[in-house]
Order: structure tokens, then C-alpha cells, then sequence
């Protein structure tokens, strides 16, 4: 029963603290280089635009490429761990069950663990100003 009256709580916490997660990451990635932009962009499924423009043949070089895959897996890496929680929170909620609740809680935490992970290394190739 504690979970019925603790859920919208719980669940509105970590969808805070996802979005404000989510806004410092594209807060960051604007402020890449654009060669690292377009790196990054090229390894998704849709090609990187850099003003209107196609860039898949001036994609930087293999320091480059190897940062922009090391962030994408980081990056990727977190949002397995979100939706593992996001269905274990479905879970509980549907099996009305604190232990899954807990578990979700648990995994919801790591999961914003290797998103501020992922957020401190593509900090690192943020130009000095």
C-alpha cells in the first residue's frame, strides 16, 4: 500500500532528475566542436547536418571518431540502464509490488550514475573558452 501512496512521488523525482540530466548533456554537446558534432552525429542512424549540409566525407580523425564512439557507447550505455528502470517502475506499478518499486529506484539511481559518467566525458572535449 506504501507504494500506491509513494508512486507519483517517486516516479516525478526521477523524471526530474532525468531532465535535468537530459538538458545539462545537450547543454554540453552544443558547445563541441563541430567536427565532434558531426562525428557524434554520423554514429546515430541518420546523418549529421552541420548548417544545411551534409557531412559524411569530413568526418575528423581517428582521435575524434574514437571519442565520439567511446560517448555515444557511454551515452548508450545509460539509456539501457533508464528504460530498465522505467519498465521495472511499470512493472511494480502493475504487480502493485514495493520490491519491484525498490528495484526500479535502485536501477533508476545507476542509471543516473553512468548518465553524469557519460556527461563528464563528453565535458572533457569541450573546447577551453
Amino acid at each position: 500500500m506504501k507504494w500506491l501512496r509513494e508512486k507519483k512521488r517517486v516516479r516525478k523525482t526521477a523524471d526530474q532528475a532525468n531532465a535535468a540530466l537530459d538538458r545539462l548533456d545537450s547543454e554540453l554537446k552544443r558547445r563541441w566542436p563541430e567536427d565532434l558534432r558531426a562525428a557524434y552525429g554520423a554514429l546515430g542512424a541518420q546523418p549529421a547536418r552541420t548548417n544545411g549540409q551534409m557531412t559524411t566525407a569530413k568526418i575528423g580523425g581517428a582521435k575524434l571518431r574514437l571519442a565520439a564512439r567511446q560517448i555515444k557507447a557511454a551515452d548508450e550505455e545509460a539509456y539501457r540502464a533508464r528504460m530498465t528502470a522505467e519498465q521495472t517502475f511499470d512493472d511494480a506499478e502493475k504487480q502493485l509490488s514495493t520490491r519491484l518499486a525498490r528495484e526500479g529506484c535502485r536501477q533508476a539511481i545507476e542509471s543516473w550514475n553512468l548518465h553524469q559518467k557519460a556527461i563528464r566525458q563528453s565535458e572533457t572535449l569541450i573546447p577551453p573558452a
